[in-house]
């Protein structure tokens, strides 16, 4: 990973100083940056430059676009221009619509004095929107927008007026639905096709991958026309993505650009030989990045640019540089003409010398490596006498590698010199980055390997301190944490757990922990107007998302007919219509100061500890890089565990587990004996060095990571006599090696609950339960169709018809209404158990209970085709496909206790495509982020899913259903589940994990099923 920032981080730096030069980030004034943070603290809110702004007269006039997080579009406008502003007659900005305005008043922004104000409303939405005008020096400045969005208003005319960032907390509505990425997405939609590729450069320069991504993704599909433009976008897509460590992914927008780059365009050829070189140096394969390295590229002169020039040819190469130069002019007011072809050739040569110089050091060969080094600082140097500050972080990165040469050759003092001028240089370029943060762990991973473990410690503390307010750190700083998370489990005291908790939120998490914050704070506001909005937001937020999706399916087509030019002309419109609703509705939520509180970005240990309850205990499982950690948490106190092997290790032990429940050969359901031995190492492996507070727990909170997400931890075996008298067993030939009774089962006379975050479980145990009249509501035993029905267009990647021909029992369905009675119950299958009826049900959030009975469908269909979570249902309406999907799951309105879904390997994954195709922005590809994901979002506090197919042998399923309903409504809902598998585990025809080991319960098992009190 070390690497991995480096080769991010340079090749942004040399990408920008090749599009356009500029400053360092930390002194640049406003009125030559592309963009800049409005504000200090609170939401996240950006100004973009606008040049397309139509009110935009002279060079010297500048406009910009207001942008926040959560807010799907611009939420305002400013303004400065060489001529005189009336706040009543001055025109609209881009997305204004028509205002009725009051009159104008006086009022004082801070930094600013008195200036005038307005306040309009548009009558059609019932949204205020306000006006600031002030006039300085012969320029007039003028912010507008959105009222809810004052405070950005106030901050950003300030900002602009003075020419520097003010200082300011913007406390506006948050509905936390995006993450970095997604506000980057909004960014960038609000971006010429230029600017979009600069701000790309500048946010992978600052190490914020996944939002660089974005950036190119948008240049890419508007640059179709322009190839050489257009193959750069896709270079660069390709370089974030193996950043990220999506190195297949990498290696196919690295081939398509190939494609595109032409073979003569010597620029175009370095950017693919550099690029290529750092996907390698990412995978850790040294030798084939040298490999890359050494590919001949064609050679690029100015010469041949200012002979076209004087012939009055006008190619490729120089519309794109004319264009450069001209939009750096408007910018920086003729301050730097930008660099020439050559010039951008010679940095990226220089480049490759640093590249080949990493890839030496990694192989052991220092004395070329530090000669390589020094080619390549007076290869960047030579340009322009080395005043191109961009490549500063070339510099930088040359300054980190001879720190580690110095390292290793034992000169500590020169090293730690060496470390300080590195971090010192991306600290004045790129301030509150990643890239920052990166460089000061790796500064504190050295202080650690040369003894300095309390320099160390305190240097990856103030890491983690600053890593909540840094945008996008989490890919960055993943396995860079790794020594200091040794540091902290080799210390393994009450600070080190309290450390330890606090670093490992800095790691990303599954995508439904962010949605159950999204569930939490909907469900505890209950239902007024505010709730109301809220409510509509996350709708429109989603619908947003989708029409995206399909504007990208539109504009890939590469030989569109009319029809499709036609749909993709409704799509962008319709798009531009629900951004700006979006907005607006974000707005109007800042009226009600509870979505004006921002939620913690981080939990302190002693906020888990006091939502613990007495026997209870958390059980968080870590993974960095290679290595795993646990960490105990109770009310009374907290350990972190160093735990034996790596993940590597971990996912042979789950696998083995997970084979030996259950395992499909060509279609086919196979059980082999439970391997017990297994189960009880991975115990002493994870458990083992807290096995006593682990025996005394009356309630394991356990969040997994890693490969133990896809294993129910109720599996693992807490004691050896059990495993013995097993093993006694089967030395009789006649014994029944299927038989587990006696067995120490760690599900056994506990509860146990899955949880996804500390935050999302504290989230879910605040909220009240459902208010819903109804009891329960059973949904399954499809139809039995006979043939696709009419209308229903069959592709190559739809599911089988023989899928609806194997219907489930609704055995236990019925069941459970027949101990549900009070309070209404019901049960719908056939006909009446449609993807069609389900979809416009107003009467779901009726029920507190609702219980899926059905097939899940969570792989491909076949190879080739994408996996789409979804449940079978009967086919429906016209336009039916006989599934609920991921997608039609999240816009079901429910106000559930518990969704039960009782079908195949419903705690599985939605990969990325799909959580987007679904309209949602964040998570994907983590277990528990399908179909549990989808019900959460959905309105279910507590979802209980299955981990591999669900028996029919023995009634196992229905038995295990029907105890957990039967268990009575105030009884805890894992304490329910825990009696039931009781049940089965001391059946021998059951005792096999497969027929009661299923079921996890995700959420809080502590809360009951029914409560009555």
């Amino acid at each position: 990973m070390i690497d991995r920032i480096f080769a991010a981080a340079s090749a942004g730096a040399i990408a920008i100083a090749l599009a356009t030069p500029v400053m360092g980030q930390s002194n640049t004034p406003l009125s030559v940056r592309n963009s800049f943070r409005v504000g200090t603290s609170g939401v996240a809110c950006t100004a973009q430059n606008a040049p397309s702004d139509p009110r935009i007269g002279g060079m010297f006039d500048r406009a910009y676009r207001l942008s926040c997080r959560d807010a799907a579009g611009s939420v305002g406008n400013v303004l400065a221009v060489r001529r005189t502003v009336a706040l009543l007659r001055e025109p609209n900005g881009p997305g204004l619509p028509s205002l009725d305005c009051g009159q104008v008043a006086r009022t004082e922004i801070e930094g600013l004095g008195p200036v005038e104000m307005v306040t309009c409303r548009d009558e059609a939405a019932k949204v205020d929107y306000r006006r600031y005008a002030i006039e300085r020096a012969g320029t007039a400045y003028l912010a507008e927008g959105l009222a809810g969005y004052d405070p950005a208003l106030r901050l950003a005319l300030a900002s602009i007026v003075r020419d520097a960032p003010q200082p300011g907390e913007i406390r506006v509505a948050s509905t936390e639905v995006s993450d970095p990425a997604a506000f980057a997405r909004v960014q960038a939609g609000l971006l010429e096709a230029a600017d979009a590729v600069e701000e790309g450069y500048t946010r992978n320069n600052g190490g914020r991958f996944a939002e660089s991504a974005e950036f190119f993704e948008a240049a890419a599909a508007r640059n179709r026309d322009n190839p050489r433009r257009h193959a750069e976008s896709l270079l660069n897509q390709g370089l974030q993505l193996s950043n990220l460590g999506n190195f297949e992914g990498a290696r196919r927008m690295f081939d398509q650009a190939t494609g595109a780059v032409p073979r003569g365009d010597g620029v175009g050829q370095r950017l693919l030989r550099n690029y290529r070189a750092i996907d390698m140096l990412n995978q850790g394969r040294s030798a084939d990045a040298l490999s890359a390295l050494s590919e001949p590229v064609p050679p690029v002169s100015d010469e041949a640019l200012e002979e076209a020039l004087r012939a009055g040819v006008i190619n490729l190469s120089l519309s794109d540089q004319i264009n450069r130069e001209n939009l750096a002019l408007q910018r920086l007011g003729g301050l730097d003409p930008g660099l020439t072809e050559q010039e951008r050739a010679e940095v990226l040569d220089g480049q490759s010398k640093l590249l080949a110089g990493i890839a030496h050091r990694q192989l052991g060969d220092l004395d070329r490596a530090t000669g390589l080094f020094e080619e390549a600082a007076k290869a960047i140097d030579a340009v322009r006498d080395g005043r191109v500050v961009s490549t500063g972080f070339l510099r930088s990165e040359i300054q980190m590698e001879l720190a580690l040469i110095a390292e290793a050759q034992g000169r500590l003092e020169d090293a730690r010199s060496a470390f300080d001028n590195a971090v010192a240089a991306i600290g004045n370029s790129y301030p509150n980055s990643p890239a920052l943060l990166a460089a000061r762990a790796r500064k504190a991973s050295f202080l650690s390997r040369s003894g300095d473990v309390a320099g160390a410690r305190r240097l990856y503390e103030d890491v983690v301190k600053a890593a909540p307010g840094v945008p996008d750190v989490g890919p960055t700083l993943r396995s860079l944490l790794g020594p200091y998370f040794k540091l902290l489990a080799r210390a393994g005291d009450a600070d080190a757990a309290a450390a330890t908790f606090s670093a490992s939120q800095v790691l990303e998490r599954p995508g439904v922990a962010q949605t159950q914050a999204v569930l939490a704070r909907q469900l505890s506001d209950g239902n007024d107007e505010a709730a109301s909005l809220f409510r509509l937001a996350i709708r429109r937020g989603r619908e947003i998302a989708r029409q995206e999706v399909e504007i990208a399916r539109l504009q890939a087509i590469e030989e569109p007919t009319a029809e499709d030019t036609e749909r993709l002309r409704g799509a962008e419109a319709m798009l531009a219509a629900f951004r700006q609703e979006q907005a607006a509705l974000t707005s109007q939520l800042s009226a009600f100061p509870r979505y004006r509180a921002l939620a913690p970005q981080s939990l302190e240990l002693t906020d888990l500890q006091k939502g613990l309850k007495a026997g209870e205990g958390y059980y968080k499982l870590i993974v960095v890089g290679q290595d795993l950690y646990g960490l105990m948490v109770t009310s009374a106190g907290a350990r972190v565990l160093p735990l034996d092997g790596q993940v590597s290790d971990l996912e042979k032990e789950v696998q083995t587990i997970r084979d030996s429940v259950v395992t499909v050969l060509g279609g086919q359901t196979i059980n082999l004996p439970f391997d017990v031995e297994a189960a009880r190492k991975l115990y002493v492996k994870l458990f083992g060095q807290v096995d006593a507070e682990v025996q005394s727990l009356d309630h394991l909170i356990f969040e997994p990571d890693g490969p133990m997400l896809q294993l129910p931890p109720n599996v693992l075996v807490t004691a050896d006599k059990g495993v013995t008298a097993y093993k006694e067993r089967m030395k009789n030939p006649r014994a029944d090696e299927f038989d587990f009774t006696g067995v120490d089962w760690l599900g056994r006379g506990r509860k146990v609950s899955i949880a996804v975050s500390p935050r999302g479980f504290l989230d879910i145990r605040a909220l009240e339960p459902s208010r819903a009249p109804r009891n329960y509501l059973g949904l399954g035993s499809n139809a039995l169709p006979q043939e696709r029905p009419i209308g229903v267009v069959a592709s190559e990647c739809d599911w089988p018809l023989a899928v609806w021909q194997r219907p489930i029992a609704p055995d236990e369905l019925f069941f459970a209404q027949t101990r549900l009675t009070s309070g209404a119950s019901e049960v719908r299958t056939g006909e009446q158990f449609t993807d069609s009826k389900l979809l416009s049900d107003k009467t779901l959030d009726q029920y507190k209970i609702v219980h899926f009975a059905t097939h899940g469908l969570v792989s491909a269909p076949r190879r080739g085709c994408p996996a789409r979570p979804a449940l079978v249902t009967s086919f429906g309406d016209s336009g039916s496909d006989g599934l609920l999907s991921f997608r039609e799951i999240f816009d079901l309105n429910l106000d559930a206790n518990l969704v039960i879904l009782s079908a195949c390997d419903t705690a599985g994954m939605a990969t990325v495509s799909a959580s987007r195709e679904a309209g949602v922005t964040t998570g994907g590809n983590y277990a528990l982020d399908g179909l549990v994901r989808a019900f959460v979002g959905a309105g279910a506090r507590t979802v209980l899913a299955s981990h591999w197919p669900v028996p029919d042998d023995f009634d196992a399923t229905k038995r295990l259903i029907s105890g957990l309903l039967d268990a009575g409504p105030d009884v805890p809902l894992a304490q329910a589940l825990d009696k039931a598998q009781q049940g089965l585990m001391d059946d021998p025809d059951t005792s096999h994990p497969f027929y009661w080991a299923a079921f996890v319960i995700v959420g809080d098992g502590a809360k009951p099923i029914l409560a009555t009190r």
